[in-house]
């Protein structure tokens, strides 16, 4: 079953929308608050988005550039503005197809399915981690936090992967040094310590103060 974001201030054209697309396998979540977008996106991590271009706040473009910075799901506009202009304004925003007002079922359907097979037909489905607004992207390795992306370097990054997809549950020091050696490089374990001390002061830097806690004896834990 495919997750599937529905930005559409139109709730009745909404609700129908749900109903024709759920059937096909899918779930399908509305949009209610159009000034907080990206909490739900993130928490609900979906498969494929679609978003309509008039919207209160802020408009179909920005949220479509809000997610192009945090996860490359696939993003299909609904607009009865479907003019060459918007069409191509949608594209270059990092749209991947356009579906112009009045919808109608079956050609969305086909373009939903077709659009969700190519995304996911041997890739894996889970794009983001996130805790306290600090955003994991899987797909290429970046960490984003209040919008700016942090360089993390390539074992940074991995304990901090590590640690996120075990959120609440100490991690061991040998668990993370496994994860070091992946390269089949022997690893010291200051190296681990020393790596572990860098993500710090880079994540307390940007404002994520106390984010990696230290189990004396047993390991760390993001909780």
């Amino acid at each position: 079953m495919y997750r599937i974001l529905l930005i559409e201030d139109d709730f009745a054209l909404a609700q129908i929308m749900k109903k024709q697309i759920e059937p096909w396998g899918n779930e399908v979540r509305l949009i209610t608050d159009f000034q907080n977008v990206m909490p739900i996106f993130i928490e609900y991590r979906p498969h494929l988005v679609l978003v309509d271009i008039m919207l209160p706040f802020f408009n179909g473009y920005h949220w479509c550039s809000e997610i192009r910075k945090i996860s490359n799901v696939p993003v299909v506009f609904i607009s009865s503005a479907s003019d060459n202009m918007n069409i191509v304004m949608a594209m270059n925003m990092g749209g991947d197809d356009f579906i112009p007002k009045p919808v109608e079922p079956n050609v969305m359907n086909a373009k939903l399915q077709a659009i969700l097979r190519r995304a996911y037909n041997m890739t894996s489905t889970a794009p983001v981690l996130e805790h306290r607004g600090a955003i994991v992207n899987l797909s290429d390795n970046t960490l984003i936090f209040e919008g700016k992306k942090i360089e993390l370097t390539k074992n940074e990054f991995r304990i901090l992967q590590t640690l996120m997809e075990n959120k609440g549950k100490i991690v061991s020091r040998d668990t993370l040094m496994m994860k070091l050696w992946q390269d089949d490089c022997y690893v010291e374990e200051n190296t681990l310590t020393v790596n572990v001390t860098r993500l710090r002061k880079k994540l307390e830097k940007a404002g994520l103060c106390d984010f990696i806690a230290t189990k004396v004896g047993s390991g760390y834990i993001i909780s």
